[in-house]
């Protein structure tokens, strides 16, 4: 029985809601999850027998194996949406996810980098080399537009609009958000594409990507990592810094300048301004050491 309302239920993720593959896919996995723990504590439950207790063993059964909150509230919200299907279908006549309860959340503040640091990083580029001016128009344009390494990597020729100063982003659910970008970033990225992309031969599949490799595919989304790992240590920055941490330094750096929350928002392409509020307390902590350092009454 579950196979064939999974199966309706996948159909209804790409059709009703118009979710991406991947976004399909994890919400398939997470109710898989569910399946194997019922076949493991042989409760061997259809859908319109499994009850609130039986979904609080199951997040309970979750943590045992070692997932993480974030990774429980994610499989929840997963299973919340199953079970919205089942009402719609009329497969049960009640919600059980209705009063379950997600894991408390604590939001780790990711490490951000300052804007010396950015420039140390992106001057540690060789330029001498065949993909440097790449490699500088690529951590150009992370920066300046606050890019996930997926839009980067997937970023088309198509979507520039530099005599405007912006680009069109496809995001997280095929969503879409226009997104400026800066005269530097413009700048690198007009002679990466005029002086070193024209001389590489785009694979099929491969004409319109902004950036590829010397073999003409796009760039993987391991290969940006090693490019800044690599650059990170020529720099001599001891700081744990993945791609996201462009992103995080973009957002973090618009809020300590006074960008506003809905705008910063905006261009992120974050569905919920409760994900970009994560940057108000990186910039409650910037204001506390503001007065810790400058305050004359503070240490009174």
């Amino acid at each position: 029985m579950w196979d064939s309302i999974k199966k309706g239920f996948k159909a209804y993720l790409q059709l009703e809601k118009s979710l991406s593959d991947n976004s399909v896919e994890a919400y398939l996995r997470d109710i898989d999850k569910l399946t194997i723990f019922l076949q493991e504590t042989k409760a061997g439950l259809n859908p319109s027998q499994v009850d609130l207790p039986t979904l609080q063993r199951f997040i309970k059964w979750l943590g045992e194996l070692g997932m993480t909150p974030a990774s429980q509230a994610r499989i929840i919200s997963g299973i919340k949406g199953f079970y919205k299907y089942c009402l719609l279908e009329q497969v049960t006549n009640t919600d059980p996810t209705a009063l379950l309860e997600s894991p408390k959340l604590t939001r780790k503040l990711p490490d951000i980098l300052s804007f010396p640091e950015i420039e140390l990083i992106i001057g540690a580029i060789d330029l001498s080399k065949p993909e440097g001016g790449r490699n500088k128009a690529i951590l150009e344009v992370m920066y300046s537009c606050g890019l996930r390494v997926s839009e980067l990597v997937n970023l088309k020729l198509s979507q520039l609009y530099l005599d405007v100063g912006f680009i069109r982003v496809i995001g997280k659910g095929d969503k879409e958000r226009l997104v400026p970008i800066g005269t530097a970033a413009v700048k690198y990225l007009l002679l990466y594409k005029n002086h070193q992309r024209v001389l590489i031969r785009a694979k099929a599949g491969n004409e319109d990507i902004v950036f590829l490799n010397s073999r003409g595919t796009r760039l993987s989304r391991v290969m940006i990592f090693l490019i800044i790992k690599d650059l990170v240590t020529k720099a001599g920055i001891r700081k744990q810094v993945s791609p996201h941490t462009f992103r995080h330094s973009f957002a973090t750096h618009l809020v300590e300048g006074g960008a506003d929350l809905r705008a910063v928002q905006e261009m992120m392409g974050h569905e919920s301004i409760t994900t970009t509020e994560i940057y108000t307390h990186l910039d409650r902590e910037f204001l506390r050491k503001t007065l810790e350092d400058f305050h004359p009454a503070f240490h009174k």
